[in-house]
């Protein structure tokens, strides 16, 4: 199956009511083991890019290697910029073949925002891509964008109005989430997603799901939180996987590059998997209800 518009993959979640998973992938093992993960599932999925991935891969090798990957894949997939905001970096991957982006100008003033996030949903329109959209940032860092100071909240009737005159396809709401690892159980705004669910009629992003709790996933997947973003618990089951295998290898004094990869595919695949069927994006591919 050809790489499909986010939005497509978006707005079945969105009327069915489940998650779709958007994997922040780092390299070709990350890559091959999230599409891995979503042919067993059965599941629709979402590779995610960070800026500090695209400059350090290569725009141009990281999104031939997606589309090598992903050439064969039975099930939707769309390629995502995650948390951008530089106006440079999102054109040029929109021409390389990105087919949605995350403009992240929440440091701006919301009237600033809200113009240049207008130009770049008719930029990306010119793709044939898709933009998320945000206007409050969220908490921690997350391959060095963001700040570790809490979010300042805008009112929703100022969400409601970005999100309308911007005609961004999903956005990302500050609920009391955050990147990163939680120090402690966060408290969420369920209610602001149904709020702006209800006012607008578009998926919400969930940002910094790593950490929170099945209950909470569901809940604000059944709110309308199509799209849910897990990082960490990826880059976790990738370097955890690597400590775990070379501390063996050293024990052993027997070094086969190989094994090391495929331990920490296989650890990647594992993580990826859950969280699909956690957020009922299992079986979604093949046309299932749930």
């Amino acid at each position: 199956m050809p790489v499909v518009p986010l939005k497509e993959i978006l707005d079945r979640a969105f009327t069915e009511r489940y998650g779709v998973a958007a994997f922040n992938i780092l390299d070709d093992l990350t890559i091959d083991a999230v599409l891995a993960a979503a042919e067993e599932e059965r599941a629709p999925v979402i590779l995610q890019t960070s800026v500090k991935t695209v400059r350090a891969y290569g725009r141009d090798r990281l999104i031939s290697v997606f589309r090598a990957m992903a050439r064969d894949t039975t099930v939707p997939v769309a390629v995502h910029l995650d948390h951008c905001p530089y106006r440079d970096v999102i054109s040029e991957c929109l021409d390389a073949g990105w087919n949605s982006v995350l403009f992240d100008a929440h440091e701006l003033e919301v009237a600033d925002n809200l113009a240049q996030t207008i130009e770049v949903v008719a930029e990306a329109r010119a793709h044939g891509a898709h933009v998320e959209g945000e206007i409050e940032g969220i908490e921690g860092k997350e391959d060095d964008i963001g700040s570790d100071e809490a979010a300042q909240l805008q009112s929703l009737e100022i969400a409601v109005d970005f999100i309308k005159q911007t005609g961004v396809d999903v956005f990302a709401p500050a609920i009391g989430n955050a990147h990163g690892q939680y120090k402690k159980a966060p408290v969420l705004d369920h209610q602001r997603v149904s709020d702006l669910v209800e006012a607008t009629g578009i998926p919400m992003a969930l940002h910094g799901g790593t950490g929170l709790s099945d209950d909470q996933f569901r809940d604000l997947i059944s709110r309308g939180c199509a799209k849910v973003n897990i990082s960490t618990a990826i880059k976790e089951a990738y370097m955890r996987s690597a400590l775990e295998h070379l501390k063996e290898a050293e024990a052993k004094n027997k070094w086969d590059p190989p094994t090391l990869f495929a331990f920490q595919r296989d650890a990647v695949i594992k993580t990826a998997r859950q969280h699909i069927a956690l957020f009922g994006g299992s079986g979604r591919a093949d046309g299932s209800t749930g």
